[in-house]
């Protein structure tokens, strides 16, 4: 296969810092304008500023191997690296704005371009418009593909299938007989996963259980929640899996997914409140949420006041369910909040931290990285539950996807662990407005 020249784009060094070495023998091009765009972010707390420091540390070895304007190549086998200016006396005039950082690094690939005729020159990035602009001046274009953890966002995992079973099965379950299913059904089953078994002679006697593992019994699904101290309770079967998943102590992580009204917020923070400030005896000290502060694009400090202050605009949704919980008594939540029971963390800073006897929740969790999910389950300690939650078809993260985001990470890595459980929400329960709006918009 001919060798090619791949000219880099800042937003692909932003998302894998290790692209660097993902392009086997060929030659890698990194315009010195993209070098000043990752500068610019490399202070930052989140993934974006670790991919941006840890690029920087991969040039800065090479260079210690020779002289990164002329070429380095990193390892037998792979192509050269090397810095490339950009020369403004080969841009089409009508084409590129010098003013515009984009137009300058598309600049760098022309003059690639004209140095290696023999060779297909390619813009790497993940930025769409830079793509088509690129392939419009005659250049060719790529998008960087990071490691996905499914090839389509309908298969992933959803914590919850239909089997049918004789009609003895069925009425032997009933019976608080123990079902074990055989090896041989036929069917790849995984820890913690939610079953509904239906009745091969009829299809309206059905069972709601959780399987646990290979030769172990089945579990029935609890769906009765009458004697809860805030007295929110499933409307659905998947909110009560989801009770049955938040509610074990043996189920120390829970991934929950649903669209926008399907109360997988609700349900965690419902939860929560119950283990950590019931009427009964609690398992945990205090509930710890947070979200990523990813749609602004800026660092939580550019907000005035206090660390709560600056996290209170990202953190209105879960208030307003705090506050659902507690009969949207402020004073009551105001309270729990002052003496920190109740306490508002900036995934800014949780890298560094310890939690433990705490209920934690990450709300939003579609919007973080697979690198930024490790983080945060790594500073999980003892007695403690973390929820994930979110919608991975409402990304605003643009160095994400809905194949490559950390929630999905979450749920396809774990799912093979009996320490862990996953439901997807089907149905939205805020509102019939807002259920049809989820669906025909």
């Amino acid at each position: 296969m001919a060798k090619k020249n791949y000219v880099i784009d800042t937003s692909v060094f932003l998302s894998d810092a290790d692209a660097l070495f993902a392009f086997e023998n060929n030659d890698i091009f990194v315009p010195l304008k993209v070098l000043e765009e990752i500068d610019k972010h490399k202070k930052r707390q989140d993934s974006v500023g670790f991919n941006a420091r840890k690029i920087i540390k991969h040039l800065d070895c090479l260079r210690e191997k020779g002289s990164l304007v002329k070429g380095i190549r990193p390892q037998q086998g792979k192509g050269i690296i090397k810095v490339v200016d950009h020369d403004f006396d080969s841009i089409p005039l009508n084409s590129l704005d010098l003013t515009v950082p984009d137009h300058i690094i598309l600049s760098a690939a022309i003059r690639v371009q004209k140095e290696w005729t023999k060779r297909r020159t390619i813009v790497v990035s993940r930025d769409i418009n830079m793509r088509v602009i690129a392939n419009s001046i005659g250049l060719g274009s790529e998008d960087y593909v990071t490691e996905k953890v499914i090839e389509d966002a309908d298969k992933l995992y959803d914590g919850f299938r239909e089997i049918l079973v004789d009609d003895q099965i069925i009425d032997q379950f009933y019976a608080d007989e123990e079902i074990i299913l055989d090896e041989d059904v036929g069917i790849k089953l995984y820890p913690n996963q939610f079953l509904m078994l239906q009745s091969s002679g009829n299809p309206k006697k059905t069972a709601l259980c959780r399987f646990k593992g290979v030769r172990m019994p089945l579990i029935p699904s609890t769906q009765n929640w009458n004697n809860l101290s805030w007295g929110i309770k499933p409307r659905n079967k998947e909110q009560g899996f989801a009770y049955d998943l938040l509610f074990d102590d043996t189920v120390p992580l829970v991934t929950l997914i649903g669209k926008a009204g399907s109360g997988k917020t609700l349900m965690a923070i419902a939860a929560g409140m119950e283990q950590t400030l019931g009427f009964k005896d609690n398992k945990y000290k205090k509930i710890v949420v947070s979200r990523p502060v990813q749609p602004l694009g800026k660092d939580i400090g550019f907000l005035p006041g206090t660390m709560n202050d600056k996290m209170m605009p990202w953190l209105m949704p879960i208030q307003d369910n705090l506050q659902m919980v507690v009969g949207h008594d402020k004073t009551m939540l105001r309270s729990y909040m002052e003496k920190g029971e109740i306490e508002l963390e900036a995934l800014t800073y949780i890298r560094g931290r310890s939690l433990s006897n705490a209920f934690v929740i990450i709300d939003e969790a579609q919007n973080l990285t697979a690198h930024e999910v490790k983080t945060i389950i790594t500073r999980i300690g003892e007695n403690t539950k973390i929820v994930l939650t979110g919608d991975i078809e409402q990304i605003d993260n643009i160095y994400t996807n809905e194949t490559s985001n950390g929630l999905a990470f979450a749920v396809e890595k774990f799912k093979t662990y009996d320490i862990s459980g996953h439901i997807t929400f089907k149905r939205g329960e805020r509102s019939k407005l807002a259920t049809l709006a989820a669906k025909i918009l």
